[in-house]
């Protein structure tokens, strides 16, 4: 009997602080937590007249629905500081997704959201909602929109970051990243902001995060090829090489780095370690044409013209664009009306990079200017760029002083 007046008691206490959070917060959503303690009290209650205890399974449910439920979202609401709509908010949308009902997932989330504007939970589930469904101008919203209530969130902030940067809107960006690294090393954020200035030209500063993001992440393959583009628009081949070749240490399966070794290789005139070096980045499908085209050029320069015919068609079959190159290029004359003209311009071109197009359009001129060049003369080359380098940040230093 004592039993029976406590649990009364104690769900009939709980049963007022959830009818009291429906009326302060306005929240209908209490409503179903008062329903199932309603009928676990009603039972309670009528075990108590009875005087006739209920079976084992009806009294589980009487406690569950009256006391434990409701306690739980109670603890959970003071711990989380998040309401219990939020935690409706998470249950249901999970349903919704999982029955591939994303706009009534959606629906629910934006009332959620209207009703309580700084519930983390609804603007995050929106955000990755609308990532999802690639809705990139919402999703940043709502991560502008988290940004404001957790501030504090790294996660947050780079998520923005990543946007502005897609939006093209490097500026914002630039300054996000510079944020997070001033905070933190970050290997991503130190990453995309590498990127950026890269972009922009900025191929310095871009060296410097690579190389201070390097002392956290020594065996970073994506920093050492980086790296290794960056210097090769400086033309300082040698640290470009030596960066590429780290990045192949690292990860022999990554080819790319290997298609720039070879690239280098071939303006050194290292015609065998070049064609070794294309070799292996034939393994990739993105590589596959412009590796063709450096093992026919190769061929051409060792006299092997049959292979450079054989090396040159395969090149076009993949890429119908490199045809066109091929026939520009004066070093492929005595093959030229030997290679096949492509049957079709409509087969799809693998995409790269838009910093690896630049950095091997880059190699490719430069191949072809220094092609006939030895390596005494492409050092004194690299000096003389550095010697004017130099030169120009003692003019700013001057400037500034």
């Amino acid at each position: 009997m004592i039993e029976k007046i406590i649990f009364e008691l104690l769900a009939f206490t709980v049963f007022i602080f959830i009818l009291a959070n429906l009326i302060r917060k306005n929240d209908t959503n209490y409503l179903y937590i008062l329903i199932l303690q309603f009928i676990g009290i009603t039972l309670g209650f009528v075990e108590l007249i009875m005087n006739k205890p209920f079976n084992i399974i009806i009294k589980v449910l009487m406690y569950i629905g009256a006391i434990f439920l409701p306690l739980i979202v109670i603890m959970i609401e003071f711990k989380k500081h998040i309401n219990f709509s939020e935690i409706m908010c998470i249950i249901v949308s999970k349903i919704y997704t999982l029955l591939g009902r994303e706009d009534s997932a959606e629906k629910y989330m934006l009332k959620i959201a209207k009703k309580y504007p700084m519930s983390k939970i609804a603007h995050l589930k929106l955000a990755k909602l609308y990532e999802k469904q690639n809705k990139k101008e919402k999703t940043l919203e709502e991560y502008q929109t988290l940004l404001d209530i957790i501030p504090e969130d790294i996660n947050i902030y780079m998520n923005v970051g990543k946007l502005y940067k897609e939006f093209n809107r490097k500026k914002e960006a630039k300054q996000i990243f510079i944020d997070i690294l001033k905070e933190k090393e970050n290997l991503e954020a130190s990453l995309l902001l590498g990127e950026i200035l890269f972009e922009e030209q900025e191929y310095k500063e871009a060296i410097q995060i690579y190389n201070l993001a390097l002392r956290n992440e020594p065996a970073n393959y994506d920093l050492y090829y980086n790296l290794g583009m960056t210097y090769t628009m400086l033309n300082d081949f040698k640290k470009a090489k030596e960066c590429y070749e780290k990045a192949a240490q690292i990860n022999s399966q990554m080819y790319h780095s290997k298609y720039s070794i070879g690239q280098l290789n071939l303006i050194y005139g290292e015609l065998d370690e070049a064609k070794l070096n294309f070799e292996e980045s034939l393994n990739s499908k993105e590589l596959e044409g412009g590796s063709y085209y450096y093992l026919s050029r190769i061929a051409v320069i060792k006299g092997e013209l049959d292979n450079a015919i054989n090396y040159a068609n395969a090149a076009i079959e993949d890429d119908y664009k490199i045809y066109e190159k091929i026939q520009d290029d004066n070093i492929f004359a005595a093959i030229r009306n030997k290679i096949r003209k492509p049957k079709t311009s409509e087969k799809p071109k693998k995409e790269l990079k838009k910093a690896e197009e630049t950095v091997y359009k880059h190699l490719e001129e430069t191949c072809k200017l220094v092609g006939k060049l030895n390596n005494n003369d492409l050092e004194m080359i690299e000096n003389v760029i550095k010697a004017k380098s130099e030169k120009l940040n003692l003019k700013e230093r001057e400037e500034n002083t």
